[in-house]
């Protein structure tokens, strides 16, 4: 018994070694100067510029104009992940709300027509939505950043199916207690959501910090750029005596896993439990 103890352990530190090592290395490298990096490739030890790399990167104005910071990327960053996430939630719930609850004709019919939409993805759909927020001159916003990608269906169905699982007798005690629908939603389903609003909240979030395509195409002022953005675009612009500054790069990285790793930690009980709870 011991001895397997002992290798399902030695399995499950070589997963976390595994996992966890790319970020070490990122981190490590980060804190080498661009000359090094470039020469010895990836470091495994900890440098001296440290402080000054992740000073540069966060406060440093740089970028096409000399204007735009590491520091407002991870602002505009925040606003995109906080914005999808908070957004998706009302509208899911609101959705799913609708479809069980009312029971209007073609509900169901209703539902899947909105789980269909699972079956486009953002790039097959992308010209017209651009083309929607350039003639409501939402581009180089945050409004044209966060409201095209707000409807999910995913958010949609998980809040359905969690809605379906409420006992009706809450419904009823509801409605001889005189709450109306709005009272029951807020006082009622909402509560009880809570678990199931922290196991989305941390996907849609993670989904919306980590956007790439979206902002580059409706940004082309720096000011909304994001931390995936300005990964990318250091390697081109912050450049000094010819050699990219990798360890810039690397900086930035570390730092765009920051805010999701955080989330996580906090959410992750709630998170377990809104994915397999079925007692309500």
């Amino acid at each position: 018994m011991y001895r397997t103890k002992f290798f399902d352990h030695l399995i499950l530190m070589a997963g976390v070694i595994f996992m966890l090592g790319p970020l070490v290395v990122a981190f490590t490298t980060s804190t080498h100067s661009a000359a090094e990096i470039h020469t010895n490739g990836l470091m495994l030890s900890i440098g001296d510029d440290f402080t000054e790399t992740y000073d540069k990167v966060l406060f440093k104005s740089g970028g096409f104009t000399g204007q735009v910071t590491g520091l407002t990327m991870a602002m505009n960053s925040l606003v995109l992940g906080l914005g999808f996430a908070i957004g998706k939630i009302v509208l899911s719930m609101l959705a799913a709300y609708a479809i069980v609850y009312f029971r209007f004709r073609f509900a169901t019919l209703a539902f899947w027509l909105i789980f269909t939409t699972l079956l486009l993805p953002l790039e097959v759909r992308i010209m017209p939505t651009y083309k929607v927020m350039s003639d409501l001159s939402l581009l180089n916003s945050y409004q044209g950043l966060i409201l095209p990608l707000l409807a999910s269906a995913t958010g949609t169905f998980f809040f359905r199916q969690f809605f379906k699982s409420v006992p009706d007798e809450l419904l009823e005690a509801a409605r001889i207690d005189g709450a109306g629908p709005f009272k029951f939603f807020i006082d009622v389903l909402v509560p009880l959501s809570r678990t199931m609003i922290a196991a989305v909240f941390i996907i849609m979030f993670v989904y919306g910090w980590n956007q790439y395509l979206w902002p580059m195409l409706m940004t082309t002022d720096e000011r909304f750029y994001t931390l995936m953005r300005g990964i990318k675009q250091i390697l081109q612009v912050w450049v000094g005596s010819q050699i990219p500054d990798y360890n810039e790069a690397f900086a930035m990285a570390v730092l765009a896993l920051l805010p999701p790793v955080i989330v996580v930690v906090v959410f992750q009980s709630w998170f377990i439990k809104g994915l397999t709870e079925t007692d309500k």
